[in-house]
């Protein structure tokens, strides 16, 4: 075991210094203030959690969870999504209050790195849950507010990908006869390597029926072309996820935002219905996801409809625009003889919307190096600069 320095953190973690933590706050305090006016309550739920629940209902794989042992000898987790615990808390109390229920989050969860890769270990996701709620109309909710979310954050330029979990997983169960194939074939959709897909049917003698699926589907075939090739996966819920897409394409401000691509497979494996991720200009990484998760809230009890979203925060953050500061910055230099004036000034100046820094002179050891991180000095010591 190596020696661990004292400036060293756990794999995966991160430092947020000042300037990006304020980029946090404004960026919160945005989606909050939007979240709230489009009718949903803000809910926080435990860092940590039971093993026995929400670390074997989130669907995540075992070896992503941070694992710890209570002083009564309980397996807890640190909580490695925030949709199964919100659903927890909604089926033991909410939901019997008020149903259909609208509730929104912005929290940090956990997922433990194997190595060193450049990936978070602990990040914050913003996200909606509308719960009780069956209906088209509550899928076509989410998705419009996360596209209005995006554009409320100043994201000029995204694209929400749009599939259906129940439509791919009855094409893969169905269409392929062998179940070790079945999860091979699901792994490589959650990874987009079609060029493995490509190879499986290849190698694999009874991969023609699904094959023939997957190039329709992938060479841009509309859902209504797809199931009449296909109506063995014709379903009520396809029924329902097409009434979503024309929702959709009846909204100009939407339509050119989405695309309906029915080889989305989500790494979340309690997604029933429509599923849909979020990609952004200049981003290699999805900067969320959502959908239909039905069946999620029913290991907690009630048998409720379930749908939402959740946008990463560090992800966007990386392709937002720059924000210039409109606030001035002010340097205020003080000493015993101008304490008093210094502190008259600081209030007149910040009544004027600047940010002051009040510092005792003496105290600065390279002042050119200091000053650069102001915008305007005064230095009550000598009189004003």
């Amino acid at each position: 075991m190596s020696t661990i320095r004292p400036f060293e953190k756990p794999l995966g973690m991160r430092d947020t210094l000042p300037k990006l933590y304020a980029q946090q706050h404004e960026l919160r305090t945005t989606a909050m203030h939007y979240m709230t006016k489009n009718g949903y309550e803000f809910i926080q739920t435990p860092s940590l959690e039971y093993f026995e629940t929400i670390g074997k209902i989130s669907s995540l794989d075992e070896a992503s969870l941070f694992k710890l042992v209570d002083n009564q000898g309980e397996m807890l987790v640190l909580r490695p999504d925030l949709t199964t615990p919100i659903a927890r808390v909604a089926a033991a109390k909410l939901l019997t209050e008020k149903n259909p229920l609208r509730l929104a989050y912005s929290s940090t969860v956990f997922r433990s790195q194997q190595r060193e890769g450049g990936r978070p270990a602990e990040f914050e996701q913003l996200g909606l849950e509308l719960l009780g709620d069956t209906s088209a109309m509550a899928d076509a909710e989410i998705l419009r507010l996360a596209a209005g979310l995006l554009r409320e954050l100043g994201l000029p330029n995204f694209t929400i990908t749009v599939g259906h979990a129940g439509l791919i997983n009855r094409a893969i169960d169905s269409l392929i006869d062998n179940q070790a194939a079945q999860h091979q074939v699901r792994a490589f959709l959650v990874e987009k390597n079609f060029v493995g897909i490509d190879r499986w049917a290849a190698d694999y003698a009874a991969s023609s029926e699904f094959y023939s699926f997957f190039q329709l589907a992938n060479s841009g075939a509309s859902l209504q072309e797809l199931l009449s090739q296909f109506p063995s996966l014709k379903t009520e819920e396809t029924e329902q996820f097409m009434s979503v897409v024309a929702s959709l394409e009846q909204l100009p401000e939407l339509r050119t935002c989405f695309q309906v691509d029915p080889l989305v497979v989500s790494h979340m494996h309690y997604y029933t219905g429509m599923v849909f991720e979020v990609y952004g200009e200049g981003s290699g990484f999805p900067l969320g996801n959502g959908g239909r998760y039905d069946e999620l809230l029913q290991q907690f009890g009630p048998a409720v409809g379930a749908t939402g979203f959740s946008i990463r925060m560090d992800h966007l953050l990386e392709i937002l625009p720059a924000r210039t500061e409109t606030k001035t910055r002010h340097l205020i230099y003080m000493d015993d003889a101008s304490y008093s004036k210094s502190l008259t000034l600081a209030e007149e100046f910040r009544a004027q919307g600047e940010l002051v820094t009040l510092q005792w002179k003496a105290s600065v050891k390279e002042p050119d190096l200091f000053e650069q991180n102001f915008d305007r000095i005064t230095d009550t010591t000598k009189g004003a600069s």
